[in-house]
């Protein structure tokens, strides 16, 4: 009778609790300006069909809905959280019903951060970083950064994007430069014979490509998808292989 009436209190604290997540869901509010600010500030979403559009944005409000977007020691706008949703959508729209099950919550600063978290795939003097140990599930990001990976619509650089692409890396256990959640087995040796080619080009200032990429596999991998984000059509002409493989890498060749 004993283990009936725990079966039945767990089953019960599992609905109350699902209950209690898609209510606080529900209560999340969506910028009624949702789109003007996409188009406004986004050039991905711009470069979209009607339909994708659709679908861009009933993509970035249930990322909205599922993760917590807070501010530690600044402010931050509606816009602010649409463009961290944003740069959440964009790696995975080629994956439609993919969610980031490993991110409960972003933490936006004002600016730098200190290096006191524990965190894996640290960029830009801790301008964004992907938590693990007792940051796991958590992402920080630089107010500053995050605005200006938007604002600038020329150069290679967009931070939050940067992060995300970490998560998708970590998707498959680990953050090591091999998608392999992403990638099949039959393209993994081209892909890291690829990285090590383009690692060496930009050691020997051969290229355009960000210098951080050849820190080492994993910081290669989300330097050359804020590449393919922020310019595909200058990635392709400079680097055509690399375009090729972010292509089928996200899944992009079909939108």
């Amino acid at each position: 009778m004993f283990g009936i009436l725990f079966f039945a209190a767990v089953l019960i604290g599992i609905y109350l609790w699902r209950k209690e997540k898609r209510t606080a869901a529900k209560a999340v509010q969506i910028p009624p300006d949702l789109a003007a600010i996409l188009e406004g500030e986004v050039n991905y979403y711009r470069g979209l069909s009607e339909a994708e559009k659709t679908r861009f944005r009933e993509e970035l409000i249930t990322f909205l809905q599922q993760t917590r977007i807070d501010a530690v020691g600044t402010d931050i706008t509606d816009t602010d959280r649409v463009l961290v949703a944003a740069s959440a959508v964009i790696p995975i729209f080629g994956f439609p019903e993919w969610h980031y099950r490993n991110l409960t919550d972003v933490l936006i600063y004002g600016d730098h951060f200190n290096e006191e978290f524990q965190a894996e795939g640290k960029n830009r003097q801790y301008m964004g970083m992907v938590g693990s140990g007792y940051m796991n599930g958590k992402m920080l990001l630089s107010k500053t950064a995050l605005r200006e990976g938007f604002s600038n619509k020329t150069d290679k650089y967009n931070t939050a994007i940067h992060e995300f692409v970490h998560l998708l890396d970590k998707a498959d256990g680990a953050i090591d430069g091999i998608p392999e959640a992403l990638l099949s087995r039959q393209y993994t040796l081209p892909w890291l014979d690829l990285v090590r080619r383009k690692m060496e080009e930009i050691l020997k200032n051969k290229s355009d490509i960000n210098p951080y990429g050849a820190t080492d596999k994993t910081e290669f991998f989300a330097v050359a998808a804020e590449y393919f984000f922020e310019r595909p059509d200058l990635l392709k002409s400079k680097h055509p292989k690399l375009y090729e493989m972010m292509e089928l890498i996200f899944r992009q060749d079909n939108l």
